[in-house]
């Protein structure tokens, strides 16, 4: 393996969530998820192997294992069992599978500061990767029927998210459009973390709400010029893309008619740009109901709602409020 090639080091205990990660006590599981990640690409052959080293060493959170765990302590007492660490381990693959995709429809050339797959290796090689690593995430599962569901519904309902966001780029939508494509676009990774973490389907509508105000606090973050999800910011709103902070700015009709458009000038971006930040403090309120109904829901649905309610409060500062 090349230097060029080699994934730059990191660990878990540096990322945005360590605080979390340790607050909650899940330091080992996270841990065990790393190194059973480590474990299956030194497996894999020397045309996989730099991929996925780049992939999955270079930036790693771990938040959706975070939230299998949270779950699972909010039904359960004692230790993780094998079965619900190695379904974390198959989310952290699908969502990398994501990320991979969705850097190559961006065009993104980094991602978190590191650069992306496919700006490392090429297309073809991030996009075989993606495929690989969805092979091996049923592969883990495979006696695990519960598990292999809900891949397959994760992997279908972001299909079917990223194609309803496309074909409503550039459209005159408001707020509840916005919840419902933030619902699905993200609201559906931890609506499967939910489940898989529960191994039933009591904490599924917390998932989508909390995901739903993961969505939002990255909307309000890359209207803030901030980058620790990833997001979009300006190439948002060149693209269309129906964040948050735009949806509450089209409101105006002007706005509207604006953001319809395709063939914006470098001062209509701005103008745009400008109206779009002027919503932050709107949309942090709609975001406070959104997290107002997962904190209902987490003390309605869970015996031990402590670990679901220190998620909430993690997620929402995300925003940089």
């Amino acid at each position: 393996m090349t230097a060029a090639n080699s994934a730059p080091a990191t660990d878990y205990a540096r990322s945005d969530d360590a605080d979390v990660i340790a607050r909650l006590g899940f330091e080992h599981e996270v841990r065990q998820v790393r190194e059973r990640l480590v474990q299956w690409i030194d497996t894999t052959g020397e045309d996989m192997q730099p991929q996925l080293r780049w992939q999955f060493l270079a930036r790693s959170k771990y938040f959706r294992p975070l939230t299998v765990f949270a779950c699972y302590r909010a039904l359960h007492d004692g230790e993780i069992p094998e079965h619900i660490i190695m379904g974390a381990v198959a989310i952290e693959m699908f969502h990398n599978v994501s990320l991979v995709i969705d850097d190559i429809l961006d065009a993104s050339d980094e991602r978190r500061g590191v650069s992306t797959l496919h700006k490392q290796f090429g297309s073809l090689p991030a996009l075989m990767a993606s495929g690989y690593i969805v092979a091996e995430g049923y592969r883990f599962l495979a006696h695990d029927p519960f598990g292999i569901g809900l891949l397959s519904e994760l992997l279908a309902r972001l299909g079917v998210a990223e194609c309803m966001q496309w074909r409503l780029r550039r459209k005159p939508l408001g707020v509840e459009d916005w919840r419902l494509i933030a619902g699905e676009d993200t609201g559906s990774m931890f609506e499967v973390c939910a489940c898989m973490g529960t191994s039933n389907e009591t904490l599924r509508r917390y998932g989508r709400l909390l995901g739903t105000v993961y969505h939002g606090c990255d909307d309000v973050g890359d209207a803030r010029g901030l980058e620790a999800l990833g997001g979009g910011g300006d190439e948002d709103i060149r693209d269309g893309i129906l964040t948050l902070p735009a949806a509450l700015a089209i409101r105006d009709p002007r706005l509207q008619a604006m953001f319809c458009r395709h063939d914006l000038s470098t001062a209509e971006l701005d103008e745009m740009s400008l109206a779009v930040q002027a919503q932050i403090p709107a949309a942090e309120d709609y975001l406070d109901v959104v997290a107002h109904e997962a904190h209902t829901e987490a003390l309605s649905r869970a015996r031990n709602p402590k670990p679901l309610l220190a998620l909430l409060e993690h997620t929402r500062r995300l925003s940089g409020r």
